[in-house]
């Protein structure tokens, strides 16, 4: 392994940080996983890279996922942020939007904003919607925010004027007076961050990237900083966008928004490629680790994505990978509550982690009650790096049990039924909600709990075929190593379509793909290996919400683009209107830097290891079971049920009545076996 390259993938979990080494040359990868260190998420990445990395190997290329940024939201450990707006609309943050969330919910709340009244400012200005100057702003009117950032330690400044989106002139002069007076403190301006239409959801949106931004930056300073030697000079770290790319960290500290996501997205990126090796264009992934559970679509080969997400009830407009998230994890505890079991959202994490890590942890979690049934080696967990406590993990699980009068393995089972259905109900929320039939798609599951629930989760869904990808725990890291460099540019534009000229709309996009080929020039991409995708959000007039519709390239089919709405609408809401009036609002345009990566070849095949066996219960009964090493099975191979197929990563759970199958790429089919076959 001297002297070679590698491209390096990390996704920092709640419970362990996975690691992917992908050699430049043949291809090949190797995944790794260390356990998560919450107090600073770096530490675990540099132990894996120093751990797994050769002494004499290089990191040409290191991306990862990190959760940083949307802990920070999450647990409201953010910055201390002050709102700057125009005078007299000091209350756009606090009061919100007119959408009350759960209209027929008597316990509904309005979501808590991240900034509150007291901390938000004004100053006289005013821009009209055409974008012309009405009101000159005098930036001495900011003293009282400079004075007021010493007393009360603002951390993060945040401004949104009045359709600064149409001409950014005052933001730009408070920019420029601020940073004179306050050099430290972390500005961000809402015609940088989201110009687009919309006060209150482009104010949200602001806030929340200020709020992140100083955590994000840290984080990305102490993780650059300690890398410094492992990645060559002239290389960036990379980090996952929310919308499914990849930025460098220095794209990163200006835009820390983009992180929000940034983990659970490499999953799908890793979906879109599976689906275009095995033949399967529509895939729901599902991603179970130690802490969250992640359920996203793959339709028709790509993944289902939005231009706005919601985050602890307030909204953020930047372009996302559609990801709903839940906690259920392997590391989820079951507890009593009522008079009922209930499991999750807690988790017992990495620290003190199940009681079965022997790490302190006391109460029963999902992988507690894997190991009581058999379903998990006690000594060949994670690859070998943790021994499993089976006897610590009886001990959690009878205790929970005697309460209902189960013994251990009765109420071991009954942890994971209710785990599972409510993972299928997660499920049912991205599907069957929105008009999805999930049986018409594939499973597929990952993540280092997922393989172990996942044909359970297939039969509870009525769906048929369940896929395993190549290095399961860890394919939300192989999948990044899949993607490609992504910024996403905007403007609003507004009109009704059958009025806009062609040329003018044309000029615009033009306009947005200029600024794309200058992002990506400076992060070292030629024009030979850039690519961009039109698009425009139409609604029909009188109507609120958007839908996004391609624009291809080239000249504009104003009537072709037309047509693609009314089918977009008719598949989307089971009608469409041809002869109505269509307003078009926004214009988008996505800008690709294609990354050289070489193809992933089928795994090598090792050898298949003793054949051994042990008792596991399925469905509350003990069956003599295959233990199976996934790495000694080739393309075409087949394993009955019931059986367990065993790897680093991962236990893939094969029950009574179903059959493992291993397909191009070393992906392998979970299914029910067909009557009268072998």
């Amino acid at each position: 392994m001297a002297g070679r390259s590698y491209r390096v993938a990390a996704d920092i979990g709640g419970t362990f940080t996975d690691l992917v080494f992908q050699e430049a040359a043949t291809g090949h990868c190797d995944a790794y996983k260390v356990l998560s260190t919450p107090e600073n998420p770096a530490l675990a990445v540099i132990e894996g890279m120093n751990r797994y990395l050769p002494a004499d190997a290089t990191a040409d290329f290191f991306v990862h996922g990190t959760t940083v940024g949307l802990n920070a939201v999450l647990t409201r450990r953010g910055a201390r942020v002050a709102l700057l707006t125009t005078e007299n609309y000091r209350d756009i943050y606090t009061i919100q939007g007119n959408d009350r969330g759960e209209i027929f919910s008597i316990h509904w709340r309005k979501p808590r904003p991240l900034t509150e009244i007291p901390d938000t400012f004004t100053v006289r200005e005013r821009i009209n919607a055409k974008g012309e100057i009405e009101t000159p702003i005098d930036v001495r009117e900011l003293d009282a925010l400079v004075a007021a950032v010493g007393e009360r330690g603002y951390e993060a400044i945040a401004v949104c004027l009045l359709f600064a989106f149409k001409n950014p002139a005052h933001e730009l002069a408070v920019e420029a007076y601020l940073k004179e007076r306050l050099p430290d403190i972390s500005i961000t301006l809402s015609h940088r961050v989201s110009p687009e239409w919309r006060e209150f959801a482009r104010t949200s949106t602001t806030v929340m990237d200020a709020y992140v931004a100083p955590v994000v930056r840290r984080y990305l300073d102490t993780l650059v900083s300690n890398m410094a030697a492992t990645l060559p000079e002239d290389n960036q770290l990379h980090i996952m966008k929310s919308n499914g790319g990849a930025m460098t960290a220095g794209a990163a500290t200006e835009n820390p928004l983009q992180t929000l996501l940034s983990g659970p997205v490499g999953g799908t990126i890793g979906g879109r490629a599976l689906a275009e090796t095995i033949g399967r264009p529509n895939l729901i992934c599902v991603d179970m680790g130690g802490t969250s559970f992640d359920a996203s679509l793959i339709v028709d080969g790509e993944p289902s994505s939005s231009n706005e997400a919601e985050l602890e009830g307030l909204p953020v407009q930047m372009s996302v990978v559609d990801i709903h998230v839940i906690g259920a994890g392997g590391g989820s505890i079951a507890w009593q509550e009522a008079g009922a079991v209930r499991v999750g959202p807690q988790s017992a994490g990495s620290v003190p982690g199940p009681a079965c890590y022997g790490r302190g942890g006391t109460e029963p979690t999902v992988s507690d009650a894997n190991l009581v049934l058999g379903r998990l080696d006690s000594s060949n967990f994670a690859g070998g790096s943790l021994s499993l406590d089976r006897d610590k993990a009886k001990e959690a699980v009878a205790k929970l049990g005697s309460s209902f009068g189960m013994n251990a393995e009765q109420m071991a089972q009954g942890i994971l039924d209710i785990i599972n259905a409510k993972m299928a109900d997660a499920i049912r929320t991205i599907t069957i909600r929105r008009g999805i039939d999930p049986r018409d798609f594939a499973l597929v599951a990952y993540g280092g709990a997922g393989p172990a629930q996942a044909a359970a989760l297939a039969a509870q869904l009525d769906i048929a075929e369940v896929i395993i990808p190549v290095m399961p725990g860890a394919f939300s890291a192989w999948g990044m190593l899949q993607t490609d460099v992504r910024h996403d540019f905007k403007m609003t534009y507004y009109g009704f379509w059958h009025q806009i000229d062609a040329q003018d709309l044309a000029a615009k996009l033009g306009g947005l793909e200029d600024e794309g080929r200058d992002y990506l020039r400076k992060e070292g991409f030629d024009d030979a290996d850039m690519s961009f995708e039109r698009a425009a959000d139409f609604r029909y007039h009188g109507q609120e919400y958007v839908l996004t519709i391609p624009i291809p390239p080239g000249p504009v089919d104003m009537q072709a683009v037309r047509s693609a709405f009314d089918a977009a609408y008719d598949r989307q809401y089971g009608h469409s209107s041809p002869d109505a009036s269509v307003e078009v609002a926004n214009l988008r345009v996505a800008a690709l830097g294609h990354l050289k990566r070489p193809g992933v070849p089928d795994p090598m095949v090792g050898e298949s290891g003793s054949t051994r066996s042990r008792k596991v219960y399925f469905a509350g009964t003990e069956h003599d079971t295959a233990i199976v090493q996934r790495s000694g099975l080739a393309v075409g191979s087949r394993v009955n049920g019931p059986a367990i197929v065993e790897e680093a990563t991962a236990t893939t759970l094969v029950p009574p009545g179903w059959r493992a199958e291993v397909l191009k790429g070393g992906h392998m089919l979970v299914a029910r076996q067909q009557e009268g076959t072998a």
